[in-house]
C-alpha cells in the first residue's frame, strides 16, 4: 500500500509524473512501484521488494536486467563513439554493420533499413513511404490503410490512428482514411457454429469487401501483428495469413509484418511471419531488437519496397524524412549484441524449451472456472475472466477483475499485465522452470482470491 509521507518515493513519484497507460484508481489507493534495479528477470523497488517480472519490462527486457554483454557492448561503444545520426549521407560505423546484419536475418534476399527510436515512429514512418510512393508514382489518392481491431500499432497521431483501440477517441483519433477490420480472435468473434477455417474465410472475404468498397487505388498499404500484442495475446485463425495474403496480391497492396513485440523469438522464430509462414513486403521492429537496453526501431523494407522508395527518392534527390537519433551508433552497437544474444546465445532454443511448459500453465488456469480462455504462441500468453464460462460473459467493467489480478500479483512478488478481462504474460527469454512455476503458482493464487471476491 502506498506511504503518503511527504518525502516517500510514492508521493514524489505523484508530485512530478504525468501517468501514461496506468489505472489511475490504483495509483490513487497504492501508489506508484518505484524500482531501483533488477537481476535476471527480477526487479526490486526502493523498499527491497523483489518482483518477478513476468512482463520483461514491456515485452522487451527478453536478455534480463544485468546481461553483462549487453550493458558492455553500450559502454564500450559510448566510449568510442557516443552519438551521431543518419542525415546527409553521414552515419556510424555500427549503423552500417546493424543494417547489414537485419537484412542478412530478414525472410528477405535483398533490401534496405530505415532506423527510428520507437515501434511507433517505425510504423509511422512506414506510412509515411506508402503515401510517398502514392504520390511519386501518380496515385495520389492511395493513402488509405488497413489495420485490425484491437489491433496495437503505437501513440503518435498516424500509428494511434492504425491502433484499433476505443481509447483513442479521446484524442479524436482515427484520422480520416485508417481503416479497422474485425479483430482475428475465434473466440470471441467467432460466431455459433462456424469452425475456425470458416471464421478465417470469413475475414477475408471482409478484407475484399472493404477493398471493393474504397477502392483498391485509394489503400496504401495494410498492418498487422503475426500476434496482437496489446490487444491482450490473439494468434491469428487458422490459415489466417495465407488468405489475407491472397487478396492483397490481387490487389496490389503491400502486407507490413508489425513485429515490434514478436520479432526476434518472441513465438519461438526469429520473426513471427516465420512462425505463421507468410513472407511480408516489409517489417517492423523495435522492443527485442536490443533487449530493452536502447530504445531503437527500424523498417525493414523488402527487394521490391526498397527498389520502389529508392526511385521515388532518386526523382526529387532525397528522402526527407528522419529523426536526430535514428541509427545512433549506442543503440546499434547494443543492436547488434542484443540479436547475437538471442540468435546465438541459446535464448531463442530457451524459449522453444520453455514453450510446452508455458502452455502447460496456461491450460492448468484455464482449469478455474472463471478463466474462459487460455490463449498464446512462444513464450507470449494470456488467461481471459469471465463471469460464465459456458456463456463467454465477462465480468462488469466496474470491478475491474484484471486490474485487481494484476495488483494482488504485485502484492505477492509477481509483476504481470492487465488488458481488458484478460492477464498476459510475456516473460524473458532468460526464464528457468523454477521461475515459470513461480510465475504460474502465483498468478494462480491471485486468480483464486480475486474470483472469490467478485463472485
Amino acid at each position: 500500500m502506498r506511504d503518503d509521507s511527504p518525502n516517500s518515493w510514492e508521493a514524489r513519484a505523484d508530485a512530478h509524473s504525468f501517468y501514461g497507460f496506468t489505472d489511475l484508481p490504483s495509483i490513487n489507493e497504492r501508489g506508484a512501484v518505484v524500482l531501483t534495479h533488477g537481476q535476471g528477470p527480477y526487479v526490486f523497488d526502493v523498499h527491497g521488494q523483489q518482483y518477478l517480472d513476468a512482463n520483461s519490462g514491456l515485452w522487451n527486457m527478453v536478455a534480463g536486467f544485468d546481461h553483462p554483454g549487453l550493458a558492455e557492448a553500450a559502454k564500450a561503444q559510448y566510449d568510442r563513439f557516443p552519438g551521431y545520426h543518419a542525415f546527409f549521407g553521414r552515419m556510424s560505423d555500427q549503423t552500417v554493420m546493424l543494417s547489414e546484419k537485419l537484412i542478412e536475418v530478414s525472410p528477405f534476399p535483398r533490401g534496405k533499413v530505415f532506423y527510428t527510436n520507437s515501434g511507433s515512429e517505425a510504423n509511422d514512418t512506414m506510412v509515411k513511404m506508402l503515401w510517398f510512393l502514392g504520390g511519386a508514382e501518380g496515385h495520389a489518392n492511395r493513402r488509405k490503410i488497413i489495420t485490425r481491431k484491437n489491433g496495437y500499432h503505437g501513440v503518435t497521431a498516424v500509428a494511434a490512428s492504425m491502433t484499433g483501440k476505443p481509447y483513442n477517441e479521446v484524442f479524436g483519433l482515427p484520422l480520416d482514411g485508417f481503416l479497422h477490420l474485425t479483430c482475428p480472435h475465434y473466440w470471441r468473434e467467432g460466431r455459433d457454429g462456424e469452425s475456425e477455417a470458416e471464421f478465417t474465410a470469413r475475414l477475408a472475404r471482409e478484407l475484399e469487401d472493404m477493398i471493393t468498397r474504397e477502392g483498391a487505388d485509394t489503400i496504401a498499404g495494410f498492418f498487422a501483428e503475426p500476434v496482437l500484442g496489446a490487444g491482450g495475446v490473439i494468434p491469428p485463425p487458422e490459415g489466417y495469413f495465407q488468405a489475407i495474403q491472397t487478396v492483397l496480391r490481387k490487389h496490389a497492396i503491400p502486407l507490413i509484418s508489425d513485429e515490434v513485440i514478436c520479432g526476434f523469438g518472441r513465438t519461438g522464430a526469429v520473426w513471427g511471419a516465420e512462425t505463421y509462414d507468410f513472407i511480408p513486403d516489409a517489417i517492423i521492429s523495435s522492443k527485442n531488437l536490443t533487449a530493452g537496453y536502447f530504445p531503437m526501431g527500424a523498417v525493414i523494407l523488402g527487394p521490391e519496397l526498397t527498389d520502389r522508395l529508392q526511385t521515388a527518392s532518386d526523382a526529387i534527390e532525397e528522402f526527407p524524412h528522419g529523426f536526430t537519433a535514428s541509427g545512433h551508433p549506442v543503440g546499434c552497437a547494443v543492436a547488434l549484441k542484443a540479436i547475437d544474444v538471442i540468435l546465438n546465445e541459446g535464448l531463442m532454443e530457451n524459449v522453444r524449451a520453455l514453450t510446452p511448459k508455458f502452455e502447460a500453465g496456461l491450460n492448468w488456469l484455464l482449469e478455474n472456472p472463471n478463466i474462459g480462455e487460455a490463449r498464446g504462441k512462444g513464450l507470449m500468453g494470456a488467461v481471459e475472466a469471465v463471469r460464465d464460462k459456458a456463456t463467454k460473459t465477462p465480468f462488469e467493467g466496474h470491478l475491474s477483475v484484471s486490474e485487481r489480478i494484476a495488483n494482488t500479483c504485485t502484492d505477492h512478488g509477481l509483476i504481470c499485465r492487465p488488458l481488458g478481462q484478460a492477464v498476459v504474460l510475456c516473460p524473458a527469454f532468460i526464464m528457468t522452470e523454477p521461475q515459470m512455476d513461480e510465475m504460474f503458482n502465483k498468478l494462480d493464487a491471485a486468480l483464486k482470491t480475486v474470483f472469490k471476491e467478485v463472485a
